[in-house]
């Protein structure tokens, strides 16, 4: 955006912090950019806004543009569907177009009385890799001959530290039915690859790869941490199971403050969980496991995979399942997600 001519007030980069207490720390460089942020709209009253994303600063910065009469569209809906449904009312009052990425979303804003418009998913938009099998085992030392599995713990330390355990426990029981896979680990731009790194002494057969999209396509399936590269293996046909994990007390609150609205068809599984992966919420059913805590253990993931990684019932539906599901995410009428957010900045210019 810069290099198309924007000029930037604040840098997202700069007051980009994950945690309590490193939000706590930086709080005064982060409000006084906020403010300088405020200010600079009052003084140049731009003709209208694109907001993307970042709920917590962008819901409160539309309620300054809304007082100055200044339209409004916000680009990839906060998730107020599953909590902090009480934040509807502000998009109601303040946002003029809600641009969402999801189909289920545009029907829960309209519902609401909010002006929604599914765009389509930007992932779905994209082509497939390129780089061929065997260009990409040349590159990375891989056995042409062997079944890839692409693990994705998640991209932050975080997640890291509790999913990427687990993960290569079940890699380990995978490898003791004989040498038939490798596993591949896309390493995410916020990731040390030391901190990968740290957990492999124990398992053999472990490449780091830079590029998750890649490693996704050449995969034979996937373990995939819940968030948005679900909708990456989705969108590329990857099959995959879903994990995640948090603590104990974190989960348990979730599970009392989630609630899906009616546009989202769910059901709680065995356990009494809600479906946590996108693309079960897309589908409003599970087209593919999910493991969560105490599930989320090696022995769940091996047998699950097994039922990928062969020529199975198993495979053959989720495949199909996973290309219903990308069709769904397609821009509609074919015109891309971008150009549909400023033909809405258009219409509000006039």
């Amino acid at each position: 955006m810069e290099s198309a001519g924007q000029q930037r007030v604040v840098r997202a980069e700069d007051v980009a912090h994950m945690g309590i207490t490193e939000v706590i720390r930086h709080a005064p460089h982060i409000y006084g950019s906020y403010r300088r942020l405020v200010a600079s709209i009052r003084q140049r009253r731009p003709q209208a806004a694109v907001l993307i994303d970042f709920p917590d600063v962008n819901l409160r910065l539309a309620r300054e543009l809304k007082a100055l009469n200044i339209p409004v569209i916000y680009f990839v809906s906060p998730q107020l569907w599953a909590w902090k449904r009480r934040r509807l009312r502000w998009v109601q009052q303040r946002i003029d177009r809600m641009m969402v990425i999801f189909p289920f979303e545009e029907h829960f804003y309209r519902n609401r009385g909010v002006h929604a418009i599914f765009t389509g998913h930007p992932l779905a938009e994209l082509p497939l890799p390129t780089v061929s099998r065997e260009a990409y085992a040349q590159q990375y030392g891989l056995d042409p001959a062997k079944q890839w599995v692409a693990l994705l713990p998640g991209s932050r330390s975080k997640e890291v530290r509790a999913n990427l355990p687990e993960m290569l426990l079940a890699a380990q029981e995978l490898q003791g039915a004989g040498d038939r896979y490798q596993f591949l680990i896309p390493v995410a731009s916020t990731i040390a690859p030391e901190l990968i790194r740290s957990f492999l002494a124990e398992t053999p057969n472990i490449i780091l790869v830079p590029d998750a999209r890649e490693a996704l396509h050449h995969a034979r399936a996937s373990i995939v941490a819940s968030g948005t590269a679900t909708v990456q293996a989705a969108v590329i046909g990857n099959p995959f199971v879903v994990v995640y994990r948090v603590s104990p007390l974190t989960f348990r609150l979730a599970k009392r403050l989630v609630h899906y609205p009616p546009e989202i068809p769910s059901q709680t599984d065995q356990h009494g969980n809600l479906p946590i992966a996108m693309v079960n919420l897309i589908a409003g059913r599970r087209i593919v496991p999910e493991f969560l805590q105490e599930n989320f253990n090696a022995a769940n993931l091996a047998a699950a995979l097994r039922l990928l990684l062969d020529d199975t019932p198993e495979r053959s539906r989720m495949l199909t399942d996973l290309s219903g599901l990308r069709q769904r995410l397609l821009p509609p009428e074919g015109a891309s997600s971008i150009t549909q957010v400023a033909d809405a900045v258009d219409s509000l210019l006039v």
